[in-house]
């Protein structure tokens, strides 16, 4: 594991892109997945992106969406409410994320945002 941990963000970046991309989705799209997960601001997911800063260094600056617990499911054959190492468990919450993003679904629910509040006709 300490391989995935020690490798350069910079060098996954532009593979999450190009999976997004050739699936008629957005680097604005993917921006918006990586920070509503690490509440970093464009700057940071910029410099992020284009530096040398290892999966462990980013996700040490990152701070954890309160959320991130709604995302589940399989990544990789393994689900991802059921990793133990907590490293290990951001990475393959942002692999879910990009891979719910190049499937189709919608930002909306990629961000897990709520559903709008009904009114009640009475």
């Amino acid at each position: 594991m300490s391989r995935v941990f020690d490798m350069p963000f910079s060098s996954v970046y532009p593979l999450y892109l190009a999976k997004v991309e050739r699936k008629g989705r957005t680097k604005d799209e993917l921006d918006a997945a990586v920070r509503w997960l690490t509440g970093f601001d464009d700057a940071t997911l910029a410099a992020h992106a284009e530096g040398t800063s290892t999966f462990r260094e980013f996700f040490d600056a990152a701070t954890l969406n309160a959320h991130v617990d709604l995302v589940t499911g399989v990544v990789c054959g393994i689900r991802v409410e059921n990793i133990d190492d907590p490293l290990m468990y951001r990475i393959r919450v942002l692999d879910k994320l990009v891979d719910e993003l190049a499937k189709g679904r919608p930002l909306a629910k990629v961000l897990r945002e709520p559903a709008p509040a009904t009114v009640a006709k009475g």
